[in-house]
């Protein structure tokens, strides 16, 4: 697991749990988005992918874009049920499944150091 950000941001994380056995980060986004919607995604790829490859590999950490347009992604839109383009987290642990929508990196994708420090806060704060 990477170390944990420098000056780590308050998460908007409501799940408290422990035994996390898996996280899961997806980008859900339409046939057609907008720029915002595709730099949201981009940062959440970079970063997930370049702090996290051991626990990617591991199946630890599962990181995707999901088209919900697309009828074969429909599994992962009914479990998640998100209403547009956005960034969600799913979380696994002894106890079943938690998930919620990540808000704030909406309001970050102007500075990429700040959004990747919050994304690596987000997962550091499940996979400790």
């Amino acid at each position: 697991m990477a170390g944990a950000p420098e000056n780590t941001p308050e998460t908007e994380i409501t799940y408290t749990g422990t035994n996390v056995e898996k996280v899961e980060i997806y980008h859900f986004h339409g046939d057609r988005s907008c720029t915002s919607c595709t730099v949201l995604g981009d940062f959440a790829e970079e970063t997930v992918t370049e702090w996290y490859a051991p626990e990617l590999e591991s199946g630890e950490l599962v990181f995707d874009h999901v088209n919900f347009d697309n009828p074969e992604n429909s599994d992962l839109v009914e479990q998640y049920r998100p209403t547009g383009s956005s960034l969600w987290i799913g979380i696994f642990d002894e106890n079943g499944f938690y998930k919620q929508e990540l808000v704030t990196p909406w309001y970050m994708i102007k500075d990429k150091d700040q959004f990747t420090t919050y994304i690596r806060a987000v997962i550091e704060q499940q996979l400790a």
